[in-house]
């Protein structure tokens, strides 16, 4: 076996990429049109490889983004998808209205967004066939790594998080696409990926290793406790009065020649990237510029409450004061854990009242406040912004596509067809991309999967989606196992 040293993509034009699987089929083939390996890298360092540098609509536009993680399964019926013409079982209870766009409703729900919807593109088409995933942890997991897992028990539930996951993609951007400031690269808020006892599966950089996991902000109280962020405690990232910055750089300094005279130990926690997880700290504590973007209590009151006081709002508002300061992935989770009520979007009963109530009124203003924000603040141009869950719910209601119980007004987990939101970093503003049939059941024009919508995210920021990884065996293995829908773009 010829084995390459170095590190995979270094001597390419961008040498932040790895190889995708396509560069590897090339180098496989050389021979059989009379170049070596060696002439074929040669020309390789002349010339950019198309098949990492695309290029095209939206390649490299965003320079951050915010996943607003539907955590639960909204109904897409219930909010900005809604059918009229169809059984009183299907129909929902909220009635439609009008928008920005012509001929595009949402439902009552919706009322801010509505008047937003120019500036975002709705995926109405979002759909897989699940195997195992019909379940919560299973599809929040293929959600955010692209994969399946090998171990899936038929309800979807997972074992807890493992150093042999597949990594969350923010993940994956920070470590092809470091952010340039001395920030936090990557930050999940304001609770973790959860169903029952199952909690994190799918939010770590599993094989990728510690140090591109992401800095969790999870406040102190109940997912009930809606003023939780006026407690945000970042003690981790405050320097001591006592230890000045000069003071801490030289212990630093201390600390490498000790290190210099320990090969040994360093071999053994390589793996663990724990020198680069270090400087990483150490420059945040001494730049003090994260702890300024925690500070939301410095926003004046209008903005505050154009999100909305309560978990979520204030956690979208403080998404935006991190990707202004330089953060490159925000992920904020829904602060309701999947399987639950009240303010959950698992609404197996009793929809109407929590959606109408609870749920709908929090996201609307949030998340309109968000992209209204940006906009004028003119991040939006860079900045990519996703809302979405890891499923729909059923166009029936009161049947159980899961096994789970569903009163006469709830609906069930349905992977087969639900609606997403993009917006920012060149994404089409104002479009409708796909088409639901008549009662939202499948996609009826331009399906969408998950893996799909991941690879969309990698081209945004300039990364091609078969770039190649390697996992905790030394394999090869793609970031995701899609091609990005380009048609989202400008």
């Amino acid at each position: 076996m010829l084995v390459i040293p170095g590190q995979p993509g270094k001597d390419m034009c961008d040498p932040h990429l790895g190889v995708s699987r396509r560069a590897l089929l090339r180098v496989g083939g050389t021979g059989l049109f009379g170049l070596s390996l060696g002439q074929m890298l040669g020309l390789k360092a002349q010339a950019n490889d198309s098949a990492l540098a695309t290029g095209g609509p939206g390649w490299n536009k965003a320079k951050s983004i915010i996943l607003v993680y539907l955590q639960g399964g909204p109904s897409h019926l219930d909010l900005w998808d809604p059918k009229e013409n169809v059984p009183d079982n299907v129909r929902s209870a909220f009635a439609p209205i009008s928008t920005k766009l012509p001929g595009v409703k949402f439902t009552e729900i919706l009322p801010k967004l509505a008047q937003v919807n120019d500036k975002f593109t709705l995926i109405r088409s979002m759909s897989y066939t699940p195997n195992g995933l019909f379940n919560h942890t299973a599809a929040i997991y293929q959600m955010m790594t692209g994969y399946t897992t090998d171990k899936v028990s038929p309800s979807g539930q997972l074992e807890p998080p493992s150093p042999k996951d597949f990594p969350n993609f923010g993940s994956n951007i920070i470590r092809l696409k470091p952010p340039k400031e001395q920030m936090l690269p990557f930050v999940m808020l304001p609770r973790p990926l959860q169903e029952s006892n199952v909690v994190g599966k799918g939010g770590t950089a599993g094989f990728l290793g510690k140090a591109y996991d992401p800095y969790t902000l999870y406040p102190d109280g109940d997912d009930m406790d809606m003023a939780k962020m006026e407690r945000i405690r970042i003690d981790d990232l405050q320097l001591r009065p006592e230890v000045y910055a000069t003071r801490l750089e030289r212990r630093a300094r201390l600390r490498e020649q000790i290190n210099s005279l320990m090969p040994r130990m360093d071999e053994a926690v390589a793996d663990y990237k724990l020198g680069e997880y270090y400087d990483q700290a150490l420059g945040l504590i001494i730049s003090g510029r994260a702890r300024e973007a925690f500070a939301i209590s410095t926003e004046d009151d209008a903005t505050r409450d154009l999100y909305g006081r309560n978990t979520f709002g204030q956690s979208l508002l403080l998404a935006r004061r991190l990707v202004e300061a330089g953060t490159r992935v925000v992920e904020v989770v829904w602060p309701k854990v999947a399987n639950s009520d009240n303010h959950s979007w698992d609404h197996h009963v009793g929809l109407t009242d929590r959606m109408k109530k609870q749920s709908g009124p929090m996201f609307d203003a949030g998340l309109s406040g968000l992209i209204t924000d940006l906009d004028q603040r003119g991040l939006l141009n860079e900045t990519l912004v996703v809302a979405v869950g890891e499923f729909g719910r059923s166009p029936q209601k009161g049947v159980s596509t899961s096994g789970n119980g569903n009163s006469a007004d709830g609906r069930d987990h349905w992977p087969y067809c639900y609606t997403a939101m993009v917006a920012g970093a060149g994404i089409t503003p104002g479009a409708v991309y796909g088409e639901s049939d008549k009662t939202a059941s499948a996609p009826s024009k331009s399906p969408v999967h998950p893996a799909e919508l991941l690879a969309t995210i990698y081209h945004s920021f300039g990364i091609h989606p078969e770039t190649i990884v390697y996992n905790h065996l030394n394999q090869p293995r793609e970031l995701v196992k899609a091609q990005a829908i380009t048609s989202l773009f400008v």
